[in-house]
């Protein structure tokens, strides 16, 4: 199992790299399927390996010129904040077992699992739908403060929670509400996520023992996916491969709710 964890590291990597996010809602259900992690301690996984690898991709952005600075610090402070809050006071203090419901125990872990599903399939819809044309004359507006602010929070609470990058909601919201073009919104999500991701880790830190044996090469495999992915989006339709993984995730999030509650 092991062995496909690995090839799955990969594809996460592959996809940030190719169409700037989607890869990561991958990562909580490696970990946890093929890894034998438990879902909660998976999540503070997922953030080390969604924003090492986010980094990398926003680092070959940043390059290029594709990263807004100012839409990352507005969209970032909020959400950094409100990830460390849920990873530092939130989280250890919720019970393991929820409550007990004609017989059947609900535990946090499959709360965890449950949620991170529906979120897939929210993301397989916005990756499956094709997605209207921004006004060009509306591109690099001033950025509404208030509005960033409260966004960040909203992603910050996914990630906090579920160790999720939130790329899906990220980019929309830069675009339509920022009006950045896409490779711009795309350049900053990445930067945000890697900034969320990382911050909440470090703030597990302190209260979590890590396998460094298994999380560096997961990893390290998943920021080679990063590079891979740039590399074949140069050649490959970038909307059409996004939609098929939209469909891919969408098929993992029905699985993980059927394996959850009927198969576990």
């Amino acid at each position: 199992m092991e062995i496909a964890g690995y090839l799955a590291a990969l594809l996460i990597g592959v996809s940030l790299g190719l169409i700037g996010g989607g890869g990561s809602i991958l990562t909580i259900p490696v970990l946890v399927y093929l890894f034998g992690i438990p879902p909660t301690t998976a999540t503070g996984y997922s953030l080390f390996i969604v924003g090492c690898s986010s980094l990398a991709g926003a680092y070959k952005n940043y390059r290029r010129g594709n990263i807004n600075g100012r839409a990352a610090l507005y969209f970032g402070f909020t959400s950094i904040i409100t990830v460390l809050l849920i990873r530092k006071l939130l989280l250890p203090v919720i019970p393991d077992e929820l409550a007990v419901v004609a017989g059947f125990t609900i535990t946090k872990s499959l709360v965890t699992m449950l949620v991170f599903a529906v979120i897939m399939i929210i993301a397989a819809k916005s990756m499956i739908q094709k997605q209207p044309l921004v006004d060009a004359s509306l591109q690099n507006q001033p950025i509404h403060l208030p509005k960033a602010l409260i966004r960040g929070v909203l992603v910050g609470i996914l990630t906090g929670f579920l160790g999720a990058g939130g790329g899906f909601i990220i980019i929309p919201v830069l675009i339509f509400s920022f009006h950045l073009s896409m490779k711009d919104a795309i350049g900053t999500s990445l930067l945000i996520i890697a900034m969320n991701s990382l911050f909440g880790f470090a703030g597990d830190l302190l209260h979590t023992r890590f396998d460094w044996w298994l999380l560096v090469p997961i990893t390290a495999i998943a920021v080679t996916g990063t590079f891979i992915g740039r590399r074949l989006g140069q050649d490959l339709p970038g909307e059409k491969l996004k939609k098929w993984f939209g469909w891919f995730i969408l098929l993992m999030g029905i699985y993980i709710i059927i394996h959850e509650l009927f198969l576990h």
